[in-house]
């Protein structure tokens, strides 16, 4: 498998690192891009891949897989293009995906050309209990609560304090770097308008946690994830980069646990 990366940041680098040099997933990633000329060399030349920065040369290359790992901008960007070039996409950056209307044409597109389009769980569990608890529209409330430190938001803090509380639609539009769990549990369970979000900053918190609860014809669910961060970057969950990896290293296989 010939993997792209699109970014230059923590994840990238941090994938680069797990399946070129720990030989993590079958397969190898061949080209990055960029607009960080200085990072983007510094990876071609520490982990051996083509580094572009015009991104129809970063797409003619034989890639199988393209991992979106930048930002909600650039996901929207390049997203339909990626799938457009008849590669898959892993896409990270999932609020990009708040315009239900731009999902939809993601969508349609992979499907025209047959690629597919993976959404990792990102810094959250629970996905596959929603999915199937909705299965026949059974899934009647969902919420998540997220606990963060002050330096994980970007903002100043001395005391704990719920600073949002609303749609999941609503969360990303203030909230664009921090919510991407919230639009990953919109997406697996009652949509974006549905699902109710709530931040709390909390100078004290030691790991950022995230508390979901659902209900529905299913029963009942309450789920805590606390992550540590990545060593570079508090403001990103270790396992958000996790699951990217996850995805690559199930990709292809022929059995499939869980939904």
């Amino acid at each position: 498998m010939k993997i792209g990366i699109i970014g230059t940041g923590n994840i990238a680098a941090y994938l680069l690192e797990q399946v070129n040099s720990n030989q993590m997933v079958e397969g190898k990633v061949i080209a990055v891009f960029g607009r960080n000329q200085k990072v983007g060399s510094h990876l071609s030349e520490q982990f051996g891949v083509d580094f572009h920065t015009d991104i129809h040369e970063f797409l003619e290359t034989p890639l199988d897989i393209v991992v979106e790992a930048a930002t909600i901008e650039v996901a929207g960007l390049y997203a339909k293009e990626v799938v457009a070039y008849k590669k898959d996409l892993v896409v990270s950056s999932i609020g990009v995906f708040k315009d239900s209307d731009f999902l939809k044409e993601v969508e349609r597109v992979a499907g025209s050309v047959g690629a597919q389009v993976f959404l990792p769980s990102g810094a959250i569990g629970g996905l596959d209990v929603l999915q199937s608890a909705k299965a026949t529209g059974g899934l009647k409330q969902v919420r998540i609560t997220t606990r963060k430190s002050p330096a994980s938001l970007g903002i100043e803090a001395d005391e704990e304090e719920v600073i949002f509380e609303g749609s999941a639609y609503q969360a990303v539009e203030k909230f664009p770097k921090n919510v991407n769990v919230a639009m990953t549990l919109a997406l697996a369970g009652i949509g974006f308008e549905k699902t109710i979000v709530r931040i709390i900053v909390d100078p004290d918190v030691v790991r950022n946690t995230h508390t979901i609860e659902a209900i529905g014809d299913f029963g009942r669910i309450e789920l805590t994830v606390e992550n540590n961060p990545m060593p570079n970057n508090p403001k990103t969950s270790l396992l958000a980069a996790l699951s990217v990896l996850a995805v690559l290293q199930n990709k292809d296989k022929a059995l499939r646990i869980g939904n």
